[in-house]
């Protein structure tokens, strides 16, 4: 649960009574305050800590009298957990020994039932005031844990020390849309404090650099000559940038020079990629539909593999087969990724293949369904140059919503642990080859 703590000089209360009647007058005497808000209710003790931990208010204010944890036992728990939190204490019994034991177990003010509108206005704004050096206190400590992590960050951003996962977006065939999966993909993973860097590897006919009306005199063929020692910062150099902050690695512009590094350097690109691959949290590959040497090698050095598929009879063959090499040659069904591009879920259509038939066929959970749209909005987005994924304020709209839910979820995967790979298994488990060779 986010903290409610208001930067409008607000002050946040927690309401914990046993008796819902009572938190309910008490509520509606703080709403006639525009400078309260009650940000929760809690029927007891225990579930009074519980939210006062979640919420950090400002304020508790808290009966004695509860059953399963009373107010005592709970505001000295609720001080050691929230040290900003004020406790205001409530009780019909107003004896000096309960005001006493009150303050002893954290409290900062006691009130008799039934209290007051004055009464309870003046206390909660006094105790407020207050608190406000312990408030400045924790921000501070605050604000230097802050400044320390991102020292930490930037240190190990310095030293080329990013998560490094490397995402293939691959298809055995033709007009899938990849490479509008992989604008996408890299857009939808950049994200504060992300750094992403999208590559054009189709040698022969890439579209990164139409999709995205980039025009650059440096791509990918000027890294080529320089794989064995690249230096980082000649790298930066090569690399363009797009309107939106995307780094943007693009192909060679002629297929004669993509030829030329298929047939002289075949496994240049993936050299170039690994080494990079340090200084960034995630590359997104755009890959050819030929497996020759370039693409396994690519293939090869893949966190994940987004495998590309279309509901048609030709397309689900060619990705079956694909699927059987990768099972044939060792690689772990894990790191692919299946993704279904102008899904159409009709299961009462006699024509139309369904996304349940291609998990079936394709013996592999789909994990990404991108709905068929109108090609109108594709076309669109190219003509403007930006990816599909960013072509719409609305983030609800197909296939935005499904690009964006498939970027989140590679993103989970990938950066919710920080090796993909168990560091106890074997090197030699790890490394696969398409080519029957490691």
């Amino acid at each position: 649960m986010s903290n409610p703590k208001q930067t409008d000089g607000t002050i946040s209360i927690l309401l914990v009574d046993d008796i819902a009647e009572t938190r309910n007058s008490i509520k509606k005497l703080l709403d006639f305050e525009k400078d309260f808000k009650v940000v929760g209710e809690a029927g007891n003790g225990r579930e009074g800590v519980k939210q006062a931990k979640d919420l950090s208010p400002d304020i508790v204010i808290m009966d004695i009298n509860m059953p399963d944890m009373d107010g005592l036992e709970a505001a000295g728990l609720i001080t050691k957990a929230v040290p900003t939190a004020g406790i205001i204490m409530m009780s019909v019994q107003d004896d000096s020994d309960y005001m006493k034991k009150a303050m002893l177990a954290g409290a900062r003010f006691f009130l008799a039932k039934p209290v007051t509108m004055d009464q309870l206005y003046s206390t909660i704004r006094e105790v407020y005031a207050q608190y406000d050096g312990i408030r400045r206190q924790f921000e501070m400590i605050e604000a230097q844990r802050f400044e320390a992590l991102s020292q930490a960050a930037e240190k190990k951003t310095a030293e080329g020390e990013r998560a490094g996962h490397i995402i293939a977006v691959y298809s055995p065939q033709g007009g899938t849309g990849t490479t509008m999966l992989a604008t996408s993909l890299a857009s939808g993973l950049m994200k504060e404090n992300i750094k992403t860097l999208l590559v054009d590897c189709d040698l022969l006919f890439g579209d990164v650099a139409f999709s995205l009306n980039l025009k650059s005199p440096t791509t990918l063929v000027d890294l080529v000559d320089h794989e064995g020692d690249l230096d980082i910062e000649y790298f930066d150099s090569i690399v363009s940038t797009h309107n939106s902050g995307m780094k943007v690695l693009i192909g060679p512009n002629r297929p004669a020079f993509g030829m030329d590094v298929r047939d002289s350097n075949p496994e240049a690109v993936a050299s170039v990629v690994k080494q990079v691959a340090g200084h960034y949290d995630f590359i997104v590959l755009d890959l050819g539909k030929s497996i020759d040497v370039v693409t396994a090698s690519l293939l090869e050095i893949a966190t994940k593999i987004v495998v590309v598929v279309v509901p048609t009879i030709t397309c689900i063959k060619n990705v079956k087969l694909v699927l059987d090499l990768f099972d044939e040659t060792g690689f772990e069904p894990s790191r692919t990724v299946l993704t279904i591009n102008k899904a159409v879920d009709n299961p009462r259509s006699r024509v139309v293949i369904a996304p349940e038939r291609i998990q079936s066929v394709l013996k592999r959970p789909v994990e990404g369904l991108i709905p068929l749209v109108d090609e109108t909005m594709i076309l669109n987005a190219i003509q403007s140059g930006v990816p599909v994924v960013a072509s719409d304020r609305d983030t609800t709209k197909a296939p935005i919503k499904q690009l964006l839910a498939l970027s989140d979820h590679i993103f989970s995967q990938l950066m919710g642990s920080d090796d993909f790979f168990d560091d106890d298994e074997p090197q030699e488990k790890r490394s696969w080859s398409l080519f029957g060779n490691r």
